[in-house]
């Protein structure tokens, strides 16, 4: 039973190497699947949004229209919607299918600095944008409004990262705190951690987050009480944003590295169980499929495509 149980988690695990793309957008920086994880996301320094087919290498759709440096995208509920941010302060909705731009939140009432990260909520009617700030701001996708329908100010420093459930927002700072945002109840609770946070994110049954932080360690923390789980270390993050996430059964904790590796940790035992190798340069921008053993990784100008000998998307 032992044999077979590790023999299945082993199935779960992408470690092979299916493809890797030069993406020609200069640095690629950051890499997101969609909804259902048929479809990539890439952004890059050369100002552009790309949408892929990243099991058959396709380039389906490019997206220009910022600035500067494209920092974050992800894709609404239906697919039909993009919102990304970067730094030209400005978060824009695109239609996916035009490829138009269908609003572009920025101005006086816009982020101060740069926008690390962006996330609709759960039914794509809200964006909400992470800046350098120090602010989250939230803008509603149907109205005609310019201004934030809300500002999440509390952040002493740069918001590097947030993620949204259906009643809560958690957002990462480099003021060395996590806060989540419980909707419902209009309440707000904090964690310390004592070193600039860089990704966060909920488990799938959301009763516990992932926390990486500029101190080469993922933590895992309990939700509601804020108690330490766990720790996961071995992999180099002390000076860039690098993404973490955990595996689409919660059986894996994953992590880009500064050393050009993406280290995988099992969540209970906390030991590396592989490094995928990349080269020399750093590893920061990672997803993985929702429902599927198959992981993306972005490294300089290529995104990397990894499955298990096993994953049943071709």
């Amino acid at each position: 039973m032992a044999e077979a149980a590790s023999n299945k988690k082993a199935m779960e695990i992408p470690t092979k190497l299916n493809t890797s793309i030069d993406c020609k957008q200069g640095a690629v920086r950051a890499v997101r699947f969609n909804v259902d994880g048929s479809y990539a996301l890439t952004c890059g320094s050369d100002k552009t949004i790309k949408l892929w087919n990243p099991h058959s290498s396709t380039l389906i759709k490019t997206y220009s229209g910022h600035g500067y440096e494209v920092l974050d995208v992800q894709s609404s509920c239906d697919n039909g919607q993009l919102c990304s941010g970067g730094l030209d302060k400005a978060v824009i909705l695109w239609d996916v299918a035009s490829g138009k731009t269908v609003r572009k939140f920025r101005g006086d009432q816009g982020h101060l600095s740069s926008i690390n990260c962006v996330r609709f909520n759960e039914e794509s009617t809200l964006v909400l944008s992470g800046s350098v700030d120090g602010s989250v701001r939230i803008w509603d996708c149907k109205s005609h409004k310019k201004e934030p329908v809300q500002i999440l100010d509390e952040a002493k420093d740069s918001v590097t990262s947030l993620v949204v459930s259906d009643h809560e927002i958690l957002t990462g700072s480099a003021d060395g705190k996590t806060r989540r945002y419980d909707i419902r109840m209009g309440q707000m609770h904090s964690d310390h951690i004592g070193h600039s946070v860089t990704c966060v994110s909920f488990t799938r049954d959301g009763q516990c987050t992932l926390v990486s932080s500029l101190d080469n360690t993922i933590r895992l923390m309990d939700k509601t009480s804020g108690e330490l789980l766990n720790e996961f270390s071995g992999h180099t993050n002390k000076t860039y944003k690098i993404d973490s996430c955990l595996s689409c059964s919660d059986t894996h904790v994953i992590s880009g590295s500064e050393d050009g590796k993406v280290y995988i940790w099992d969540l209970v035992e906390a030991k590396v169980e592989h490094k995928l190798e990349h080269g020399k340069m750093t590893v920061h921008s990672l997803s993985y499929h929702p429902t599927d053993s198959c992981l993306l990784t972005a490294c300089g100008n290529k995104m990397w495509v990894w499955k298990s000998n096993y994953a049943s998307i071709a």
